[in-house]
């Protein structure tokens, strides 16, 4: 990069065996990581980066006057870590040098970045890293077989890339890019300043939920989002707690993905850190009105033991709730939606259809003759009726209905001739609302069970709803009543007739 007065972008600090391959026509872990991120900067930067690696073959890794003096060019360590790494000297030496080198230059951190990257090729014990680099995040290039417990590397010995190896580089790439970026733009030698975009918290969760975290930190740093915490949580109390206020106090959100596993249990703690962070969070948003939390739990999510389940149980019925907090039990995506519509809630305009009741009429397409009467009422009393499509594709007519969850102010799910199973759906649908983007609750949910009579439409009942309005024959205003008070008196307003 121009204007710098350094030689290098990146320094590949690794251990040799690391690079060794099982037949000569294979491309080296470490080679394949340098040429990566050759291609990749380059496409971000607009030019060409410049890498330096000692290429030399043998297997002993040896720490010599020209790697020192190759150290003081460069902006960027990439340390590669790995079990031979850890028992090199000379590996160790490197980076212990680099920070030498840094504090007398310009300083190891520029803004909020820190000019080391920590590259785990094989996992190794958070303790076992060098002393230097196990406050830093690192950019893990394997996962765990849940069922073995077994490292796999994205890639494998003498194997080809999966597909998550491009997801980690595309991490390792975006995050140099951004330090390169602050350095060059850097003037008068003056510290760049930190990045001014929104602060989310997006809570440290378990493994099997890691890369949709990832996905998530992706989606928000596109965003131009900084992300806390940017360090690993401690493991002991006290400072875990010090840690996660301080963060949280930056923030105006907190983001917590529920999954399957219980998690850590930091030292003198006595429940996992997905509930201390939790915990924190409602402490802050008690504190902070503005600061509100978006609680993810996947659709198919299925806890593997018991104190994970009673941690959900206690989520999903817990009477502390504070305004603006939301539990989804959604997609990814739809989560992905609910964090978007919280960072850029919707402006209020001086259109005047701002000012309808819009209510949504959930039916299945043969009771369309029978919703009729009940449509016809809701138009005369002034209020907006929104209906299902029924025609198109499958993705206009889902589009459609999650745009009509989103606006409504009130639903009414119409149980005639559909079936038990399409009527749970549209429970399920109700709970995942915020996922579709809505700021604010549902003001009013009811469920009109109509004709035809049936032994199981007798007995049903729902917490889900405020209204189960159960109604054999012909439509009557009547019904409505309880319902319409109920929407009105948590719209405030108009007098319904």
């Amino acid at each position: 990069m121009a204007d710098t007065g350094f030689d290098y972008d990146l320094f590949i600090s690794y251990a040799h065996i690391d690079n060794q391959t099982i037949t000569k026509d294979q491309e080296g872990w470490i080679a394949m990581l340098h040429r990566a991120l050759d291609i990749r900067l380059a496409q971000l930067l607009g030019e060409k980066p410049k890498i330096w690696r000692d290429p030399k073959l043998g297997g002993n890794d040896y720490f010599n006057e020209e790697i020192i003096e190759e150290l003081t060019k460069a902006i960027v360590l990439i340390s590669v870590l790995s079990p031979r790494y850890v028992k090199s000297e000379w590996c160790v030496r490197e980076i212990e040098t680099f920070m030498e080198i840094a504090q007398q230059s310009i300083g190891l951190h520029l803004g909020n970045k820190c000019r080391i990257f920590k590259v785990i090729k094989t996992p190794i014990p958070r303790e076992q890293h060098p002393p230097e680099t196990r406050d830093l995040l690192g950019y893990e290039f394997y996962e765990i077989d849940p069922e073995t417990g077994r490292p796999h590397e994205f890639m494998g010995f003498g194997g080809d890339p999966a597909p998550e190896y491009w997801e980690k580089l595309e991490d390792l790439a975006q995050d140099i890019r951004e330090l390169l970026y602050m350095l060059k733009t850097r003037q008068d030698g003056q510290p760049s300043p930190a990045p001014s975009g929104v602060a989310v918290y997006l809570a440290e969760t378990t493994y099997d939920l890691r890369e949709e975290r990832d996905q998530i930190r992706r989606e928000l740093q596109t965003r131009g989002c900084i992300v806390l915490p940017e360090r690993p949580l401690p493991m002991y109390l006290p400072e875990l707690e010090a840690v996660v206020r301080e963060n949280l106090s930056r923030c105006t959100l907190s983001v917590h993905l529920i999954g399957e596993r219980y998690g850590l249990v930091p030292e003198a703690a006595d429940c996992c850190i997905l509930e201390l962070q939790n915990t924190l969070s409602i402490e802050r948003s008690r504190q902070a009105p503005g600061f509100s939390r978006l609680i993810w739990l996947p659709d198919d999510l299925k806890p593997v033991d018991e104190r994970q389940a009673a941690f959900i149980r206690d989520l999903q019925t817990d009477p502390v709730l504070q305004p603006g907090d939301d539990i989804l039990q959604c997609t990814l995506e739809e989560l992905k939606t609910a964090i978007q519509d919280k960072l850029e809630p919707s402006k209020v305009t001086d259109d005047k259809t701002s000012e309808l009741t819009r209510i949504y009429l959930i039916y299945d397409q043969r009771d369309l003759d029978a919703i009729a009467p009940l449509q016809h009422y809701l138009y005369e009393q002034k209020y907006e009726s929104l209906l299902p499509l029924f025609e198109g594709d499958e993705a206009d007519v889902s589009e459609e209905h999650q745009e009509n969850l989103r606006i409504c102010d009130g639903v009414i799910i119409y149980y005639g001739h559909a079936s038990e199973a399409w009527l749970q759906g549209k429970i399920r649908d109700l709970r995942k609302a915020p996922g579709y983007g809505r700021s604010t609750p549902i003001q009013a949910k009811a469920i009109y069970v109509a004709g035809p009579e049936t032994p199981q439409k007798e007995r049903f009942r729902t917490l889900e709803v405020d209204e189960v309005i159960r109604n054999f024959g012909d439509f009557s205003p009547d019904h409505l009543h309880a319902f319409l008070d109920t929407l009105q008196g948590k719209k405030g307003g108009r007098d319904d007739g």
